[in-house]
């Protein structure tokens, strides 16, 4: 064009600013040369037409720069700028192009409307959003389905569900995209059941459905497995040929997925026209979670197809591979360039550590230029923790910048198990010091070590250091702890008080408070708690059995212990092992039932060790002792 004489003028450079395929810098290119035309000064054409490409390109600080030297500027431009700073949540810069398009005298449109509610996020979008509504209504836009869909949906963003229900409720004509926009509002704020309930009325109503409802309305049916559901909403999705997107498609895929119905989500996955790296993705997770060494035939297939995979696309072929193919993944990540990413390296070394090749995994240590990932060190922390080298945990530990939470958890469990109990109260100081909470797990840990040292002082200290600085943290996990810390320190009454107070008790609660009991020698009233605990609908495991046996030993309740050993397996389905056998001998043998004793070691379903055997002998000796009192004394 130019090669022929012509000169272009603001309508080309409108044409061509538009391009979808126009890169930054051929834009600059146009730019100068617009500028050199003087289009700039004609009208607001060509700088709109620029605003949108750098927008479209995501040059935000450029886009604003154009946008202040513009010497001409129209409605539609400040829409522009207006659209652009609220896409990126620049909530303030938005109000105040806003209040510059106000004070010019030009008429707010719908499309101003749309592009400054867009941006409108948290408390100070909730308050500028409501100031924005006031002015839809002073001009007469709140009835505009646009509009009203832009401020559903700021209310939905800014988390006030009730108003964006009731602007909801309170629009004329509703469009798919208000249906949408409800729907997804309402899922988000983790009320999927009430988003089904909206999916059904929008169907009722004859507003028919787009890939964007059955997205939303599937990811309700996945959070709470409404299998039947999710399955008829399957055949609607067929009904209507949205089995193709991609987005729905993968919608269904993780459906069935995180329903344990791979075969269907095999079926969906096939049905994909064109499939992306989350399809993929979500199809490796799903067989990889069971343990299918599949997810490496997925991602052979996925590169072949073109489709590049991510971190998360190794980390998750990784976890259920085989040693083999975990070389082979790693040569892979490598060639890839992503054997630096953090995700992929963590990801690594814990299959390493998990098909036993610590050498591997250890190897991370020494060859690795980039510094250990708090979460690599601390996969590695384990392995030296597993294999009693707890002297490298510490030495791994030194080295990192920023330990996190768990990195403090696996270091004080090193000491712990090392039986350097001071140092782990001396970490507890150092991590206060460094402002990171401990979480249940640690605490875990600490009660662990006052119920070894038997320290009541220290116990009942770290409990009011829960209560001062986090209360939350006395759940189930941490109370069941601190019951038996307490029984085993000589404190019942400050087990019995915590046992009272919990509102959730589990099998642990039950077992901890009965051997708390049984240990200070209140063998009848743990058999109380015993016997509640069944009234209550938990049944005893293993563990809670060698807990009242035990009590009924401490103080010579042979009938009780005894009718308890044997509805064991009977009532309770708990097959007895070599543990209960010992307190069953001993609780007999001690009191003076060496026929019974001998009895149940010979009936025994495995061989019967030296233990037993023992306890046998020590009942005889003590029978033999008490005849020969008895003899002397007639």
């Amino acid at each position: 064009m130019r090669g022929c004489g012509y000169v272009p003028n603001q309508f080309t450079f409108g044409g061509l600013l538009g391009c979808e395929c126009l890169d930054v810098i051929q834009g600059f290119q146009l730019q100068a040369l617009a500028e050199k035309l003087g289009l700039f000064y004609i009208d607001a054409f060509t700088g709109t037409a620029l605003l949108g490409l750098l927008g479209r390109q995501g040059c935000l600080d450029e886009a604003m720069q154009v946008f202040d030297e513009m010497p001409k500027r129209n409605l539609v431009t400040l829409n522009c700028m207006i659209s652009l700073l609220g896409r990126y949540e620049c909530v303030e810069e938005s109000v105040i192009v806003f209040r510059k398009l106000i004070r010019s005298g030009m008429g707010p449109s719908e499309s101003t409307f749309v592009g400054i509610l867009s941006g409108f996020v948290g408390e100070l979008g909730l308050v500028l959003g409501e100031q924005v509504h006031g002015v839809v209504v002073k001009n007469g836009l709140n009835f505009a389905v646009s509009v009203s869909n832009s401020l559903i949906n700021m209310y939905a963003k800014c988390s006030d569900i009730r108003m964006a229900e009731k602007m909801f409720e309170g629009v004329p004509v509703k469009d798919v995209v208000s249906w949408n926009t409800m729907v997804s509002a309402i899922a988000k704020g983790e009320r999927a059941e009430k988003a089904l309930v909206v999916f059904m009325k929008m169907c009722v109503s004859g507003v028919l459905p787009n890939d964007t409802t059955y997205v939303s309305v599937l990811n309700c049916c996945t959070s709470q497995q409404f299998r039947l559901l999710g399955e008829s909403i399957h055949a609607k999705v067929i009904q209507r040929k949205f089995e193709c997107d991609v987005y729905v498609g993968s919608a269904l895929l993780d459906f069935y997925v995180k329903c344990d119905k791979l075969d269907d989500a095999h079926v969906c996955f096939d049905e994909i026209s064109e499939k992306n790296v989350v399809s993929w993705n979500t199809l490796m997770l799903g067989f990889s979670s069971k343990g299918s060494s599949q997810a490496i035939l997925f991602l052979r297939q996925m590169i072949h197809s073109g489709c590049h995979p991510t971190e998360f696309s190794f980390s998750i072929a990784v976890k259920s591979s085989e040693l083999l193919e975990v070389l082979q993944l790693h040569s892979l990540s490598v060639k890839m360039g992503y054997i630096d990413n953090y995700y992929v390296s963590s990801s690594l070394i814990s299959s390493y550590a998990k098909a036993s090749s610590v050498d591997d995994a250890l190897r991370f240590v020494t060859t690795n230029d980039m510094p250990l990932s708090v979460v690599a060190s601390n996969m590695i922390a384990n392995i030296f923790n597993r294999n009693g080298q707890f002297d490298k945990t510490q030495e791994l530990f030194s080295d990192l910048e920023n330990p996190d939470t768990v990195s403090w958890n696996i270091l004080i469990a090193a000491c712990s198990r090392n039986g350097d109990y001071e140092e782990v109260f001396e970490l507890l100081g150092h991590m206060r010091i460094a402002r990171v909470s401990p979480d249940k797990y640690m605490y875990v840990s600490l009660f662990s070590v006052c119920t070894k040292l038997c320290n009541l002082g220290l116990g009942s200290s770290l409990h009011g250091l829960i209560v001062k600085t986090d209360f939350k943290r006395c759940d189930t996990f941490v109370c069941n702890i601190m019951i038996d810390m307490y029984g085993k320190c000589g404190s019942l009454a400050s087990s019995i008080k915590i046992f009272n107070e919990m509102t959730t008790r589990n099998v642990i609660s039950w077992t901890a408070i009965v051997s708390a009991l049984g240990l200070h020698g209140y063998a009848y009233e743990a058999l109380e708690k015993f016997k509640e605990m069944d009234m209550t609908g938990i049944r005893p495991d293993k563990v809670a059995f060698i807990a009242v046996l035990s009590a009924c030993r401490h103080v010579g309740l042979v009938k009780e212990g005894m009718e308890l050993f044997g509805q064991m397996k009977g009532k309770y389905g708990v097959e007895p092992d070599m543990d209960h056998y010992l307190i069953a001998v001993d609780l007999l043998a001690r009191y003076g039932y060496l026929t019974e004793a001998e009895q149940l070691i010979t009936g025994m379903p495995f061989p019967p060790n030296a233990l037993i055997w023992r306890i046998f002998l020590e009942g005889c000796k003590k029978k033999r002792s008490i005849d020969d009192a008895l003899a002397l004394a007639s």
